[in-house]
């Protein structure tokens, strides 16, 4: 067990907002959160999982013993005729995580490549992109309960998924709910591509892709290039300049409340889905209120994509949820509709 004190969290978050750990354990498996919870002062102590940071905005010190989740490991469990079965442990990256998956010659992950993050948080967020989310090649995951230090599995049902949702993002109302939050810490999490692959294409940006190159039948490799291509091009590197991705949730609303919102602004970007609802652009959204470009202090909205808020170099957290809160109310005066933020403020 390798624990650090007044530990940096700069770099362990995408914003790049500087902030320390009073306490931070490094956790490679699970005998290092059960030697945390054995410890005489760190086991009472309230306890706060770190992945990759690409998820949260910090608006100061962390208090709680911050677990940073380190879990290696890359396999293919099943290779059987219906769907192969892939297992990472949670601190592995995503997006290196879904290049394996490609240099394996295994399609299926291909349109959640460059997602920022560690493969642990990808369920807690149901990450989701280009046509495709998380719950969608899930098949289980095993996780730690950070109050007994017993090991468990869920599968998709009990993951309780749902738009950038699940289990780990509720606490529970009663003592016997099912609510996750800050109870788990995910050790590994196993992910079923089926056979026979069929590339998802439904996406604008990948139909346009696939007349610009000319290509009718892309493979997953191709598919892989193209959404990297696209992301590079409308997101910036967390690594250059300070972000958490997408900021805001896009909104669901009724399919009247969009039609009467098309009556008003023509050009809103919409798409219908599955369960009736019509989903709209936040970006768009946030872009028809004139925010792209601004700022609000160093915390800005990133020139190419309205839906990012950066780091301009030096932001603390709290400049970036003010910011955060300003566009909530341009877009709710203008539209009548509340955007909900993706990241977790600490």
């Amino acid at each position: 067990m390798i624990v650090e004190q007044n530990a940096s969290l700069q770099p362990h978050n995408t914003f790049g907002i500087v902030a320390k750990a009073r306490t931070l354990v490094r956790v490679r498996g699970e005998e290092d959160v059960q030697a945390v919870l054995a410890h005489p002062e760190l086991g009472p102590e309230p306890k706060f999982v770190l992945g990759g940071g690409s998820n949260i905005v910090l608006t100061g010190d962390v208090k709680p013993v911050v677990l940073k989740v380190e879990v290696p490991g890359r396999r293919i469990l099943e290779d059987g005729p219906k769907a192969t079965i892939v297992e990472f442990g949670a601190g592995e990256n995503w997006h290196e995580a879904v290049t394996w998956t490609i240099e394996q010659g295994l399609g299926g992950l291909e349109n959640l490549a460059l997602i920022p993050g560690t493969v642990g948080a990808s369920p807690v967020q149901n990450i989701g992109a280009y046509g495709i989310e998380l719950q969608d090649r899930f098949e289980s995951l095993d996780a730690i309960d950070l109050q007994t230090g017993k090991v468990f599995t869920l599968d998709a049902s009990q993951c309780a998924f749902g738009y950038r949702d699940s289990v780990f993002k509720h606490s529970p109302a009663r003592d016997s709910d099912f609510g996750l939050a800050g109870r788990a810490l995910i050790l590994r999490v196993r992910m079923r591509l089926p056979k026979p692959w069929k590339p998802v294409l439904g996406y604008l940006d990948l139909q346009r892709k696939m007349a610009e190159v000319k290509v009718e039948n892309p493979t997953a490799r191709q598919i892989y290039d193209w959404v990297v291509a696209i992301r590079s091009a409308k997101l910036p590197d967390p690594r250059v300049i300070g972000n958490a991705g997408s900021f805001f949730k896009n909104p669901t609303v009724t399919p009247e409340q969009c039609q009467d919102i098309i009556a008003r602004e023509p050009n809103i970007v919409h798409y219908p889905m599955p369960d009736g609802t019509m989903k709209l652009a936040a970006g768009w959204l946030i872009d028809a209120c004139g925010w792209k470009g601004k700022s609000v202090g160093q915390a800005g909205v990133y020139e190419k994509q309205a839906l990012v808020l950066v780091n301009r170099g030096g932001a603390t957290g709290g400049e970036v949820v003010t910011l955060a809160r300003a566009i909530q109310t341009s877009v709710y005066e203008r539209f009548g509709i509340r955007l909900e933020p993706e990241p977790v403020v600490v």
